[in-house]
């Protein structure tokens, strides 16, 4: 678990623009680990809405018979960037980062890059 709140507390700290991040198992729809301000956003509840997101286009994607896996998804609203990555590494399969940004502070390039380097690091 300090591994996890390590690896939020990194997002928030080393991605400009973040407002919130969560470690989610997209089996149960329950954010693991969330760290960010909630007053902007309820955390819990994003994770529990965009784990419908990802159960969609998983299905999609096995209905089209598609190959590889989901790198990131991106929802872009008007405000802010919501940045969905599934966590590839061992002990993580069911999980997703969920990283959300504001979007006039935000470099979504960046943001995705250090995204992939804190999933590519994290140990669940």
């Amino acid at each position: 678990m300090a591994q996890m709140e390590s690896a939020l507390s990194d997002a928030m700290s080393t991605i400009e623009g973040a407002i919130g991040v969560a470690l989610v198992d997209y089996t149960s729809g329950m954010a693991l680990a969330t760290l960010g301000d909630n007053n902007a956003l309820d955390l819990n509840v994003a994770a529990a809405g965009n784990t419908d997101v990802v159960r969609a286009k998983l299905r999609t994607m096995e209905m089209l018979e598609l190959q590889g896996a989901i790198e990131d998804m991106l929802i872009t609203l008007t405000a802010q960037y919501h940045l969905i990555r599934p966590v590839t590494g061992k002990n993580g399969s069911g999980l997703f980062l969920y990283l959300v940004l504001d979007r006039k502070r935000a470099n979504l390039a960046l943001a995705r890059h250090r995204l992939a380097r804190l999933e590519a690091e994290l140990e669940v």
